[in-house]
Formats: C-alpha cells, sequence, structure tokens
C-alpha cells in the first residue's frame, strides 16, 4: 500500500528516532520492559506504515458493505440505521419478565433478548428432579407454550426482533415462539430474530448441552431447512464466540474457535443437501468486547475479513450476503468485579466503544451488578443509557469505520486474523472442529489460556482495579435483585393445572409423531411444532428426542 522508497525512508528516520528513545529509556526506563495486551500478544513502543506496507487496500480492506467487509457490512453503517440495543433479559415467571421487557422497550430498547433458567437450557420441566432450586434463578423458566403466551402478553411479534439464547432444545423454544405468533395472527415469514442455536461451543465452553454431536447437527440443519423456507427473516444461528472468551480464550482463540464452529455448520448443511447461498445469510454469529479496547476493535475487523474469504473461497458462495459476518456482541461477563461494582459502569463503558467501533449490529451492556445477582431495574437502565450516550453522545457513530488506516488497528487486524487462521488450519488437520472438540483440544487450549491470564492477575503482573490494587473496605452489596423462592413450587403447581387441562390423548400422538420421525430423517421442526401447539411441554419433547438420541458424555482430559 506504500511506495517502497518511501518505508525505506520510514525505516531510517525511525531508527534516528530510536537513538532518542534509547536516550530517554536510560534516565526514565519505561514501567516495563515488555507490554502485551490482555490476550497476551506483543504491542510494540509505536507502529508505522512499515508494519502495514505489505497491505492491499481493495484486497485486505475495501469499503463498507463490500467484500472483504472489514470495514462493517453496511455501505453506511451507523450513518444510516443505528445497532440493535437488545438487553439480554429474563428471570423468576413468564409473567415477571415480560414486565421487565416491557420496561426496557419504554426506554428505549430496540429489540428484546430471552434468558432462560438453567433446566429451560437443558430441556427439564420445572417440576423434574434435576430443576430443583435451579427454577427461575438465571433467566426465565419456560415449560409449555402457555409459558411462552405469558412471555409475550402484549408484544406485537411482528414488530420487535426477538434473540432467545437457547441451544440443545432451540428447536422446541423456535416451535413455541412461531405458535404464539400464530395465536398472535401474526404469520411466520414475518417473524425477525435469532436463536443461538450454537451447540459446538456447548460442548467447548459452556455445558448446557443434551444431546450426542451427531443428532445435534441434524436438529440444527432441520431448523435451517425449515426456517429457509417458512421463517425467512430468521437467523437461524448465532454462531458464539462470547461463552468462548468467557471460559478465558485469548482474543485470536475467540475467532479461530467460533469461526471453526462456523465451517463444521457450513459443512453439515451442505452434507445435508442444502445450496450455500439458500442458508449462509441467515448465519449470525456473537462475540464478546473484552478491556483491551484496540485488540477488540482489530479482533472484530479480523473476524468479518476472514469469514468473507472462507465463504468465498472455502464454499464457493456467490451471494454477498452468504460472506458477511453479521454479529451480536455482549460486554464482558468476567470482567466484571463484585468489589467496587460501580467501577464496572466504567468497564462497560469501554467495552460497548469496542462493539461500536468494531462495526456490531446488536448489542447487550452487562448492568454494574451482574457480578452479584441478576441485575435491578436501576442497574439495567444504566447499561442500556450507557449505549444510548455513545449511540447519541460520543460522535463515534457519525464516520465509519474511524479507526481504519491506523498503523496499530490494521497491523493487530492482520496478526489476529493469521493467528486464527493457524489454529483453523490445525483443526481441520484434526477432522474439525466436532472431532477436535470430542478429542479435547479447543477446551485444552482455551484452559492453557485462562490459567496464563489468572497467573498474571495473581502475580500483580495484570492489575484489575479493585481486586490486586487500589482496593478499599466495603459493606455489603445493597439493592440487589432477588428472586422469588416460591417461584419453583408455583411452577410445579401450574404445570399439574396444565396436565389436567389439556387434551392429553392428542399430547400422546403427537409426540408418537415425533418419535417415530426422529427415528427416519425427516425434518423434526414440523413435528415439535405440532406438539407444542397441544401443549406437549419442553421436558415431554425434549425427552422423546432424549430417547432416540441419547445423550452427550463430555471427554475428559487429563
Amino acid at each position: 500500500m506504500y511506495d517502497k522508497e518511501k518505508l525505506k525512508e520510514i525505516s531510517q528516520s525511525k531508527k534516528e528516532w530510536q537513538k532518542t528513545v534509547d536516550k530517554a529509556i536510560s534516565r526514565f526506563p519505561e514501567r516495563r520492559e515488555d507490554f502485551s495486551s490482555v490476550s497476551g500478544l506483543d504491542n510494540n513502543r509505536i507502529y508505522t506504515a512499515e508494519d502495514v506496507g505489505d497491505m492491499d487496500y481493495n484486497e485486505d480492506l475495501g469499503y463498507p458493505g463490500q467484500y472483504p467487509y472489514t470495514r462493517g457490512v453496511q455501505p453506511t453503517m451507523y450513518r444510516g440505521r443505528l445497532w440493535t440495543m437488545r438487553m439480554y433479559a429474563g428471570f423468576a415467571t413468564a409473567k415477571e419478565s415480560n414486565e421487565r421487557y416491557k420496561y426496557l422497550l419504554e426506554q428505549g430498547q430496540t429489540g428484546l433478548s430471552v434468558a432462560f433458567d438453567l433446566p429451560t437450557q437443558i430441556g427439564y420441566d420445572s417440576d423434574h428432579p434435576l430443576a430443583e432450586g435451579e427454577v427461575g434463578k438465571v433467566g426465565v423458566a419456560i415449560d409449555s407454550l402457555k409459558d411462552m403466551e405469558t412471555l409475550f402478553d402484549g408484544i406485537p411479534l411482528d414488530k420487535v426482533s426477538t434473540s432467545m439464547t437457547i441451544n440443545a432444545p432451540a428447536s422446541v423454544l423456535l416451535a413455541m415462539y412461531i405458535a404464539v405468533a400464530e395465536k398472535q395472527g401474526v404469520s411466520s415469514d414475518k417473524l425477525r430474530g435469532t436463536i443461538q442455536n450454537d451447540i459446538l461451543k456447548e460442548y467447548i465452553a459452556r455445558g448446557t448441552y443434551i444431546f450426542p454431536t451427531e443428532p445435534s447437527m441434524r436438529l440444527i440443519t432441520n431448523i435451517f431447512e425449515y426456517c429457509s423456507k417458512n421463517v425467512p427473516k430468521w437467523n437461524t444461528i448465532s454462531i458464539s464466540g462470547y461463552h468462548i472468551r468467557e471460559a478465558g480464550s485469548t482474543a485470536p482463540q475467540e475467532v479461530a474457535f467460533t469461526l471453526a464452529d462456523g465451517i463444521a455448520y457450513v459443512d453439515a448443511a451442505i452434507k445435508a443437501g442444502l445450496d450455500v447461498d439458500d442458508f449462509a445469510p441467515r448465519l449470525s454469529f456473537f462475540f464478546n468486547a473484552h478491556n483491551d479496547l484496540l485488540e477488540e476493535v482489530a479482533k472484530f475487523r479480523a473476524a468479518r475479513r476472514l469469514w468473507a474469504r472462507i465463504m468465498r473461497d472455502r464454499f464457493n458462495a456467490k451471494k454477498k450476503k452468504s460472506m458477511m459476518l453479521k454479529f451480536h456482541t455482549q460486554t464482558a461477563g468476567s470482567t466484571l468485579t463484585a468489589q467496587q461494582p460501580d467501577n464496572n459502569i466504567v468497564r462497560v463503558a469501554i467495552q460497548t466503544l469496542a462493539a461500536v467501533l468494531g462495526g456490531t449490529q446488536s448489542l447487550h451492556t452487562n448492568s454494574r451488578d451482574e457480578a452479584l445477582a441478576l441485575p435491578s431495574e436501576e442497574s439495567v437502565r444504566i447499561a442500556l443509557r450507557t449505549q444510548q450516550i455513545v449511540a447519541h453522545e460520543s460522535g463515534v457513530t457519525n464516520t465509519i469505520d474511524p479507526l481504519a488506516g491506523s498503523y496499530y488497528i490494521e497491523s493487530k487486524t492482520s496478526e489476529i486474523e493469521e493467528k486464527a487462521m493457524e489454529y483453523i488450519k490445525k483443526i481441520d488437520e484434526l477432522g474439525g472442529a466436532p472431532k477436535a472438540i470430542d478429542m479435547g483440544y479447543i477446551q485444552q487450549e482455551i484452559m492453557d489460556a485462562a490459567y496464563r491470564y489468572q497467573k498474571e492477575v495473581e502475580s500483580d503482573e495484570r492489575i484489575v482495579v479493585g481486586v490486586n490494587r487500589f482496593k478499599v473496605e466495603e459493606g455489603s452489596p445493597k439493592g440487589l435483585l432477588k428472586v422469588d423462592p416460591t417461584v419453583g413450587e408455583n411452577k410445579k403447581k401450574g404445570l399439574k393445572e396444565l396436565r389436567d387441562e389439556r387434551d392429553n390423548n392428542t399430547v400422546k400422538e403427537r409426540l408418537d409423531a415425533l418419535k417415530n420421525a426422529c427415528e427416519t430423517d425427516k425434518n423434526v421442526m414440523p413435528f415439535i411444532i405440532d406438539a407444542v401447539k397441544a401443549y406437549a411441554t419442553l421436558g415431554e419433547v425434549c425427552g422423546v428426542m432424549r430417547d432416540v438420541f441419547g445423550e452427550y458424555e463430555q471427554s475428559v482430559r487429563l
């Protein structure tokens, strides 16, 4: 991108400047001998045109809305439309969560994001013995279509897009959403939103899996196929690096393992007979925004560029939208501290800037008290206001990709892309992401990175304000949200009433039909939708699939 003679001049002048630096350091040494990012990438003292001398503007950067989408997926980005402000929320019962959604919409939220409790995430009803003590604790408890009707009561589903963080039983929750919309008079072709539906990262980092890898991949491709014909505006998967990063990965690992999962999903869909350009435009991604502001901006740009190249060169995608990496971002929960929790507002503001400067399509900002409890109404309002201040007061939304051209940003974008590609090649050699997961390779790489970071914190090599430096005496936290302890018992009563009231013969017939579909190669989505419309519960539907598919057992690598 630069004239070779000019680069030589820059190199010579840098040598002269280095003499000045050496003289300064001899009198005033730098704070440390080596500087590195939170991911452990080396940070040079200065970056110049030499560091980006090999860059080809059109091939490596291009323009917003054009291949390779390094500078963003839309030609006008936030000058046309701001990102969707989508606060991840859900707790206790469907009624209480519905009230929180309505409150957030009144406060200016522009999309919904549903958090489910642990029993729902692993396909158990609230009255299952394994659900004891967990009902409504980390998200809303959904047992049946009746709960979903309450969850979206008074919220027209043709007017709002909804993200549902659900993976192993994603097909069941999507079926309930489609059924609720039908009861509202909204046809499925008008629904907009996303299901996370990323089971590979559950095996890697999160743990809320149910079925073995093969039937899980089948369920995912069944959803791709069904939605491409019946719910065309729905994003059928949100391939998630967020939880990989929360588990302790570095930024390059987050990109690498997420895109490796994406490659596995595309491979599976193509093997199932789908055309890549029929489903790829509805793939979406989900990344973490950490504290290292500039590294994070580079990470988002690198991910977009690398995915575009993979889709064009590896899968021969032809449609532009097949090559676009669209992503949701959540600020990093793992960076929040229980100590001096108001400091978390500042951390979230930095992470918000990283996501916006990196070109996110939607964003959740964590609340200051989330290291201690589910967020209070006041805390979640401050978190939403953080997005709104960045959107309307900071000025960073007025110019597209404003950090482009920075020697540092461009150099780090290329470095993260290269390191991620090295991981993807290694995973290919192991037989792809599912096999690498089964072998424990990806999990081990993340554990090693998490161990390195924790050692740095515990040795004070890396400072975390309020944790290992700048500590103060603090009293007990106040104003925390507490979930009503009677939620679990009330849900059990509700389930009994449901089973007494519904047509149990119809429920049995539809569950039997689902079982037959599972035992063949039929697409199971129509059968799941029929079952939930008859008020078969989440646990009953997942129970049928457990009987046919079995359950996944995590490999242990010592």
